[in-house]
């Protein structure tokens, strides 16, 4: 009987350990989410500037913030947003909203959304045989982005300085197929925009991203032969995150510092009109 009645007080011990375990649930819920909040984030950059950019968040602005940060390098403009989509990343930062949009379209895969613009980074067109866009010779070779929205905004760089005529209305969308006046009898030669530094001892000119140029030593402000304008401008970097990830608190601490003035600031020292802060 006091086996009995002890394993009768026992299953009640348990019962009630059992119903205020219920009801401490959520605190220990409120500790796991708090952890994922000190944890480092994630974050997939270009080198420059998009890497120098987010250390200088990471080294002057974070701490005092109460963020941690782990920044990614990757030299091309796919892996970014592949391993963001697979949850190895928390965030990239490397990409303009076009690009982003055609990236979901064409490859699918998790959807992901642009949490706020921070810099523009001027497309340029660059040579090492001439010295201006008057002495490109008939015929000549010039280089541009494959990827389609870069491609589309380099041939509008080049209409917009009298180099070739597109058809009415393709925008960004534009191939070496929408050119519909080439006076000088351009040859585009399509190639990765990682590659296009590299191009300039083989083609008369190259049209070459603003972070790509940067990193080739090459300063967009006065190496350029002709430079995309900032007004207007679409094509402004940013930050990105998989949908449903806006809210986090870590993101939302890193978008306001990217968006504040020390950024802007670091912005306009360090690169000299070679990349433009964003307006918005």
């Amino acid at each position: 009987m006091r086996r009995f009645m002890g394993a009768v007080a026992a299953a009640a011990l348990a019962l009630t350990l059992a119903a205020c375990g219920g009801e401490s649930a959520a605190p220990g819920a409120t500790t796991s989410a708090s952890a994922a909040q000190d944890a480092p984030l994630k974050v997939g950059v270009s080198p420059v500037p998009h890497g120098e950019i987010l250390k200088f968040v990471k080294d002057k602005l974070a701490s005092a913030a109460g963020l941690k940060l782990e920044i990614v390098e990757f030299t091309d403009y796919v892996q970014p947003n592949s391993q963001l989509q697979e949850g190895q990343l928390d965030a990239n930062y490397f990409q303009h909203r076009p690009y982003l949009d055609d990236f979901q379209k064409s490859k699918g895969g998790k959807e992901m959304v642009f949490v706020r613009a921070v810099h523009l980074e001027p497309l340029g067109l660059y040579s090492r045989k001439v010295k201006s866009t008057g002495e490109l010779a008939n015929g000549a070779t010039v280089a541009v982005p494959n990827d389609a929205t870069n491609l589309g905004r380099g041939l509008k760089l080049l209409e917009d300085n009298g180099l070739i005529e597109l058809k009415p209305g393709v925008g960004a969308a534009a191939t070496e197929r929408d050119v519909a006046e080439n006076p000088k009898n351009i040859q585009f030669k399509p190639l990765e925009a990682a590659q296009l530094p590299r191009s300039l001892e083989d083609v008369d000119a190259a049209v070459i991203n603003g972070n790509y140029a940067l990193e080739a030593e090459l300063k967009p402000a006065s190496d350029a032969l002709v430079l995309e304008k900032a007004e207007g401008n679409p094509y402004a970097n940013g930050l990105v995150v998989l949908k449903g990830r806006e809210g986090d608190a870590r993101i939302e601490k890193l978008a306001g510092l990217l968006a504040g003035p020390e950024v802007r600031k670091f912005i306009e020292d360090t690169y000299q009109g070679s990349v433009i802060p964003s307006a918005t």
